[in-house]
Order: structure tokens, then sequence, then C-alpha cells
């Protein structure tokens, strides 16, 4: 289905309604397909959703690296007798 984008702001919530459905729903401007309506995947499981959760988690703890100390972060700004630089 292919609808304008200006029709579509009248029929919005039919068109999410028709894409959730699986019906492809193409957005167009000056006749031109524009953008796809396309339902997010949900996962139900709950044992997914934490498997998912780790893999994240896991993923990320290999990318972060420590940063500065928060408490001493700003130290740059001063000089050693403590006034502004």
């Amino acid at each position: 289905m292919q609808i304008s984008v200006t029709e579509a702001k009248g029929r919005l919530t039919d068109l999410v309604l028709r894409a959730e459905a699986g019906d492809e729903v193409i957005l167009t401007r000056h006749g031109q397909a524009a953008v796809r309506l396309v339902p997010i995947k949900r996962i139900g499981d709950p044992a997914a959703r934490k498997a998912l959760i780790d893999a994240v988690r896991s993923s990320a703890s290999g990318k972060a690296t420590a940063g500065p100390d928060a408490a001493r972060s700003q130290d740059f700004l001063y000089g050693d007798d403590g006034l502004p630089e």
C-alpha cells in the first residue's frame, strides 16, 4: 500500500494497525517513496530478553574504558596555587 504523507496524517492510526498486521505501508512524498512503516519485533520471552541484555552488557564491557576521576576532572582549570588559569 502506498499513501502520500499528507493523506497519511489523517489515517495514521489505521496505517499503524495495518503495518502491525503485516501489510507493507509506504508513505510517499511528491509521488516518490519516502518512508516504510514496519512493526517493531518485540522480545516477549523473559529468558530471551535476559539473554539479549546479557549479550549487550558483555559486548559493552569490552569497550568501556576507565575515564578520569570525577573528583579531579577539572584540575586542568586551576594552577598549582589553586587559582584559575
